[in-house]
């Protein structure tokens, strides 16, 4: 009898391991935290990953359960240094650390670069990179968390040929390709609204003197100055066009102007536009409430896409949950069907190509010292 009932149970144990091993949640599950922590862009980094660890922190304090069962979220963070090479080298370390997804990266050639990795293994990467090439790869994994830069390029071109008082248009890029690609896609829309093209140049990323340009734009009376040039760029051309008696140019620029610095250097020139499809967590009915948890968190406020991050987690908790499931392959066919509540910006959804379905693109103006919300669409 003793041996019979050793073998019924060596049955009942081997059964509920081939009917339920497979679906068995860990006591922890990994989160990757992919992002720039060193160099130039470590401040946004660092405000992506702040973003992830207090919507983790929420979650543990609540005591978070997968399938009735209470586990604990944990941030594993890389830095990716805004690098290709070390995107895909740091892709790896995630994998190996068996994380169920992961929030990176930050920049779109980083992201590109890392995909083919997080897809081998079946992790869904959520990116708030915007070059459109990121969900082109046909790779089921890469899923954005904002609107990307073929609807960025529309409100730039839109907004400068539709709403801004101007006779004649200036297109200057920086030569990189994104900077290009969005500003060709930017003049195409302007010339779509029949507006006059009069300058249309590449320069670089470094240029600062634009002692060759100016003239011409004088010359051919500009009066819409569309750029993808950098903020310290645009501050130094806004000097040397004031110092020029072009006072009443109107400048819009992309994401790459929107930074602190820039309002405090636009004196002495009409206006500056800036478009972002990072929608700041101030203007969210439930932002401020966000603002003052990062707040007491963190001891400042967020600098870039940190409630993007916040919501991209609870997004993720809300796939679990309703698969049962912290096994990746699983949580990432749950983010593809799921229509979820995001605790700041209202709703996170993916379309099938990982594009995001809510995504929406503002218009900004440089007043006072800061950016003012004018407007924003999602179809511009």
């Amino acid at each position: 009898m003793t041996s019979r009932r050793v073998v019924l149970a060596a049955i009942t144990v081997a059964s509920s391991v081939l009917l339920g091993g497979c679906s068995r949640v860990p006591d922890t599950v990994k989160i990757g935290v992919a992002q720039p922590m060193s160099g130039p862009l470590a401040a946004l980094g660092a405000d992506m990953k702040n973003g992830v660890q207090l919507a983790v922190d929420e979650l543990n304090t609540r005591g978070f359960k997968i399938d009735g069962k209470t586990v604990k979220l944990e941030v594993v963070s890389v830095d990716d240094r805004s690098n290709a090479d070390t995107g895909k080298a740091v892709a790896k370390t995630l994998v190996d650390a068996n994380v169920v997804a992961v929030i990176g990266h930050l920049n779109s050639g980083v992201s590109i670069a890392a995909a083919p990795v997080y897809a081998e293994a079946g992790i869904a990467q959520l990116a708030i990179s915007t070059k459109p090439e990121y969900t082109q790869l046909n790779l089921p994994t890469t899923l954005r968390l904002v609107a990307n830069d073929a609807l960025q390029s529309k409100a730039l071109g839109s907004y400068a040929a539709t709403q801004i008082e101007g006779k004649r248009f200036a297109v200057v890029d920086d030569n990189t390709p994104y900077g290009k690609g969005l500003a060709d896609l930017a003049a195409a829309e302007m010339k779509k609204n029949k507006k006059e093209l009069v300058v249309r140049a590449s320069l670089d990323d470094k240029t600062t003197d634009f002692s060759k340009l100016v003239p011409e734009l004088k010359a051919g009376n500009v009066d819409v100055f569309v750029t993808t040039l950098a903020d310290f760029q645009v501050a130094a051309l806004i000097k040397q066009l004031v110092q020029a008696g072009m006072n009443e140019m109107q400048i819009v620029g992309g994401d790459t102007i929107k930074t602190d610095k820039l309002p405090q250097a636009v004196d002495g020139i009409k206006a500056v536009y800036s478009t972002s499809p990072i929608i700041e967590a101030r203007e969210f009915v439930a932002g401020p409430q966000f603002l003052a948890k990062f707040r007491e968190a963190f001891k400042g406020d967020p600098v870039y896409g940190a409630h993007y991050a916040y919501d991209a987690v609870y997004v993720l908790a809300a796939a679990m949950q309703r698969g049962g499931t912290a096994d990746p392959k699983k949580v990432l066919e749950e983010l593809k069907r799921i229509d979820a509540l995001a605790p700041v910006t209202n709703n996170m959804r993916f379309k099938a190509d990982g594009e995001q379905y809510y995504g929406v693109v503002s218009v900004y103006k440089a007043r006072g010292g800061r950016w003012e919300p004018v407007t924003r669409s999602d179809s511009w």
